[in-house]
């Protein structure tokens, strides 16, 4: 049988390498019971590359396709609906449960919404690549342990262009 207590940790490591994002990890044994947090129900935090860092000049809408600024917008009639996206990789994790996770962003949006997570088994692209992404948008994913996504596209589709 499992111990509940390595289940758990083991879960929490593997967000924290699938997030990328540098949170500390969970300590062994902890003091007192952790006590919810407003952070748990936040999205998930972008990438840490700086948003005017990227060089977005010449980057087309696709034809039929959505800027990240309209899925955002757009969410609540788009959920569940297939979408297509042109942008530019920022970040990329490879392998993590069998999936690799790619952030596209494509220069529109805000400080909050400017970035699209896309999950697929397709090989991960160079970041700086300009690609075309399609797939089904999933709304408000909580992936658990305050890992959710206002929008994402799992079993997403990337093609470099």
């Amino acid at each position: 049988m499992s111990n509940p207590l390595t289940s758990g940790l083991v879960a929490i490591a593997l967000l924290v390498v699938l997030a990328g994002c540098g949170k500390p990890a969970t300590p062994a044994v902890a003091a007192k019971p952790a006590e919810p947090s407003a952070a748990a129900s936040e999205a998930h935090p972008q990438p840490a590359a700086a948003f005017t860092a990227v060089d977005f000049s010449g980057l087309k809408k696709a034809d039929g396709g959505l800027t990240i600024a309209e899925l955002y917008a757009g969410k609540g009639q788009l959920s569940g609906k297939p979408v297509l996206v042109r942008g530019k990789v920022v970040k990329t994790r490879a392998n993590i449960m069998g999936k690799n996770w790619v952030h596209v962003r494509d220069g529109t949006g805000g400080s909050t919404s400017s970035d699209l997570t896309v999950i697929t088994t397709d090989a991960p692209p160079v970041v700086g690549s300009t690609v075309l992404v399609s797939g089904a948008l999933s709304t408000d994913r909580d992936l658990g342990l305050g890992y959710r996504y206002e929008i994402l596209i799992e079993d997403g589709k990337i093609k470099v262009e």
